[in-house]
């Protein structure tokens, strides 16, 4: 299993002025630029033919990086969002997760937002780095990003969950060095931290997926599965994943002290996790009712904007009624 990969290693850099590589697997031929707009005109005017393109600075002889022609002109077309992820100019946001029982904040969920310069939605941010490629850096600047923010911000003895992408971590005995560095860098409990799949992932190698786990867990980190009910997450995985807490998909929790059917799903999933000692938190919480009906079903854990929505600076005491 590959050690290393191309998006984690290798940025794209953009020049001013710079130089477009043009190549058609023997030879490097080479377009000089003054401006970024000047490069994608020249572009323009290239018929791809299965050539492979770069950037490099005046004067280098081959590019660091290179790609398909096609792929260097989807650079060009997001560079705006290629300098935020490279610059790496995120905070973390967090949003409350609550004991059902005390109403008291048992943790936060943090999740990637660009800063105030860069101000980039989140669904363009990660569909731009998943469409070039860069999804498996964005995952690691994501992750650095909410250890960083939990020191700052919250108290020891309270979680943190951190989503990450299992389908970008290739090796994780490798890929993982560098987030275990960053929480032995800022002297974080590991005990505090639960990673969690991330809710638009599809799982298509379980084996894989327990590789990845049980890394997590030999460091001491707990573990979860977001959206159970939907997707990859379903009841009959979780015995074979042994994750440490389960989050039941919003679909789920929305009006279910009105719905039958969904407070029959709750149920079945709340008995199975006990039955394997995995904690439950139903997630997408909106509404009084929805709090009430899990809090009374025995679900001990809660997450919403009835608690209260993703913020940079968390909320330490939660108001409701």
């Amino acid at each position: 299993m590959a050690e290393s990969c191309i998006e984690c290693r290798i940025p794209i850099r953009f020049y001013e002025p710079g130089r477009l590589f043009i190549s058609n697997e023997d030879d490097w031929s080479f377009i000089d630029f003054q401006t970024i707009k000047e490069a994608e005109g020249k572009l323009e005017l290239i018929q791809d033919n299965g050539l492979i393109g770069g950037i490099g600075r005046p004067g280098d002889k081959t590019p660091a990086r290179t790609a398909p022609l096609r792929d260097v002109v989807d650079w060009f077309s997001h560079q705006e969002v290629i300098r935020v992820i490279e610059k790496g100019q995120f905070v973390s946001f967090l949003q409350p997760i609550v004991e059902t029982a005390s109403g008291s904040v048992y943790g936060y969920e943090s999740l990637l937002r660009t800063n105030k310069e860069a101000a980039i939605p989140p669904g363009r941010l990660f569909d731009t780095a998943q469409k070039l490629g860069m999804h498996s850096y964005l995952d690691k600047q994501a992750r650095e990003s909410a250890i960083i923010a939990r020191k700052q911000h919250i108290q020891d003895g309270q979680k943190s969950f951190i989503n990450f992408l299992p389908s970008t971590i290739y090796n994780p005995e490798f890929c993982l060095k560098h987030t275990f560095n960053i929480i032995e860098k800022y002297n974080v409990d590991p005990d505090d931290l639960v990673f969690e799949v991330v809710e638009t992932e599809k799982i298509e190698d379980v084996e894989h997926l327990k590789e990845v786990l049980n890394v997590y867990k030999r460091e001491g980190i707990k573990v979860a599965l977001d959206d159970v009910g939907a997707g990859f997450s379903t009841i009959e995985m979780l015995e074979q994943l042994q994750p440490d807490y389960i989050k039941i998909d919003r679909s789920y929790v929305s009006f279910c002290d009105q719905d039958e059917t969904k407070q029959s799903f709750i149920n079945k999933a709340l008995a199975t996790a006990s039955n394997l000692g995995i904690k439950t938190l139903a997630e997408g919480i909106e509404r009084k009712e929805e709090y009430d009906y899990c809090r009374e079903a025995g679900i001990p854990l809660a997450q919403g904007y009835y608690f209260g929505k993703p913020s940079a600076q968390p909320v330490e005491s939660i108001q409701h009624t």
